[in-house]
């Protein structure tokens, strides 16, 4: 956050870390965590606990390996460096607290930013005796911790984990992308292609990496990308991108919640500069107010550069959300959640449909009667008339898109590449459309609403999803685009292929050629 910003009143408070709250051999203890920028302390204004005030003499701040200063020596001369990501754990000199809620206060001089005070609430629990995953907190990726964890699950199961302990990289590069490393579950990994795409930032012949333990799927997709080089290649056109966070404002009666809307977007410049000070990336696009009963649902639309952007516009709404709260006086704000379940994360939804989330991409193309005839044994005028039968099977089902088989391109790329794959859930709705051409040829096309891709974060750094993505030319900053005309392309191949398999009742055959593995 830049120095020059006030801290809203719930960022500060998320400087404490919740859980933190213990009774020690050398006192009680907790933690705060510098989640804000690089900072010094110059002063422990005051501590209380339970609205009792603690002596500067009974408190300690231990800075780490064994460093613990008294609270008496803290001064503008001799100052605790507190550097963003630092943990400090204050050390308190009295009994033991009770299991239960507590209340803590504290107050500090800093520099850059002055006083900083906050309350919070913390409990103290009884001790969990279950079994534990082995960690260890100094270096949880070293050699030693994995092999701990190996033989641990040996031990506990029975199981010999003679291929999950296999891997090609240093564990190390993986920090931030998943806990408890123990080893790596190998998914086959087959090429389909090349493909030809012809986008605004894709453009040319591009192999496919497909990682999926289904048989055909690979060979479905090589066919249809056969179909579609041989009428030109599809296109591919990137029309929207915005990714949200959708925070509810809970006030007394509906005529505040509306009052409340009025004022936010009076204040939407103010707004914007809290949350895009918290990155060098998310843009604030705009914020779509929806009212439903006494509730604000404001949902927050950001552009997230290379990122995928979940966790970057989760802070970046905070940080305006906190300020919102901070600023906004006409009525009580009742309750507050950072997401009501309207951005519809990792789910699909009809708001998604019609206004984005992630990247709007189509892929289209022109399929000619003679290499449809010739290649998938079907002609256009059958294919367009089983699509408008098919459509009416979509609508009975209530499904919320009339796409074939998106899901299955997109989980095998998004497993390839590094993506979070549950956003397949939101990525897979697919709008196709079918008409024929005066040639009676077949225009056919997707819309891909939701797709939720990224070249850059993530998952994208690990060591075989990043050379995936390198094969595409989609590795790093500015290349998301081109990623995902290069994915709808091949959802495009995919329900070509699915599509002319089911119209010519190769479907079975093929899987039965294919798909057998027992």
């Amino acid at each position: 956050m830049s120095k020059h910003l006030p801290i809203t009143s719930l960022i500060l408070k998320q400087n404490y870390t919740f859980g933190s709250l213990n009774n020690a051999a050398d006192g009680v203890r907790f933690s705060i965590k510098n989640r804000i920028s690089n900072a010094q302390v110059t002063d422990l204004l005051y501590v209380s606990i339970d609205g009792k005030d603690i002596p500067k003499s009974a408190i300690g701040l231990d800075l780490g390996n064994g460093q613990v200063v008294s609270a008496q020596t803290v001064s503008p001369e001799h100052p605790v460096d507190f550097p963003l990501g630092k943990s400090l754990d204050t050390v308190i000199e009295m009994e033991a607290l009770s299991n239960g809620l507590h209340e803590i206060a504290i107050a500090v001089a800093t520099e850059p930013f002055g006083k900083l005070a906050f309350t919070v609430e913390d409990a103290i629990s009884a001790p969990y005796e279950g079994v534990r995953i082995p960690r260890n907190p100094a270096d949880d990726y070293s050699l030693e911790a994995i092999t701990q964890r190996q033989e641990f699950v040996e031990i506990l199961t029975g199981t010999k984990l003679q291929h999950v302990s296999q891997y090609s990289f240093d564990p190390h590069m993986i920090i931030g992308n998943c806990e408890h490393f123990t080893g790596v579950t190998q998914v086959p990994l087959g090429l389909a292609g090349p493909l030809k795409v012809n986008g605004e930032h894709a453009q040319g012949e591009f192999l496919i990496p497909l990682a999926t333990t289904e048989g055909t799927l690979v060979a479905s997709y090589n066919r249809g990308m056969k179909v579609l080089n041989l009428c030109g290649g599809a296109k591919a056109t990137v029309v929207g991108d915005a990714m949200q966070r959708a925070p509810v404002f809970v006030f007394w009666d509906a005529r505040e919640a509306r009052d409340f809307v009025a004022w936010v977007q009076a204040h939407l410049a103010e707004i914007s500069q809290e949350a895009e000070a918290t990155s060098r990336v998310a843009k604030l696009l705009y914020i779509d107010p929806y009212l439903s009963n006494k509730f604000a649902f404001l949902r927050f639309n950001f552009s997230t550069g290379d990122a995928a952007g979940q966790n970057m516009v989760g802070r970046a709404t905070f940080a305006a959300c906190s300020w919102i709260l901070d600023n906004y006086g006409q009525h009580k704000v009742r309750n507050f959640y950072l997401e009501s379940n309207f951005a519809t994360d990792k789910k699909a939804s009809h708001v998604n449909m019609m206004h984005t989330r992630g990247k709007r991409v189509t892929a289209e193309a022109v399929l000619t009667h003679d290499v449809l005839t010739q290649h998938m044994r079907v002609n256009p005028r059958s294919l367009a008339y089983h699509g408008q039968v098919s459509n009416v099977g979509s609508f009975l089902s209530g499904a919320n898109n009339n796409g074939l088989h998106a899901a299955n391109a997109i989980t095998a790329m998004f497993i390839a590449t590094g993506q979070d794959v549950a956003n397949v859930a939101e990525s897979s709705a697919g709008i196709i459309y079918t008409e024929l051409t005066p040639n009676d040829d077949l225009y056919i096309s997707i819309t891909l609403p939701s797709l939720i891709v990224a070249t850059y974060g993530g998952g994208t750094g690990l060591a075989t999803q990043s050379e995936c993505l390198e094969l595409l030319g989609c590795r790093g900053r500015g290349t998301v685009n081109k990623l995902a005309e290069i994915v709808a392309a091949v959802v495009l191949a995919g329900e070509i292929s699915l599509a002319s398999a089911i119209s010519s009742l190769d479907w079975v055959s093929s899987h039965e050629a294919y798909g057998r593995n027992r």
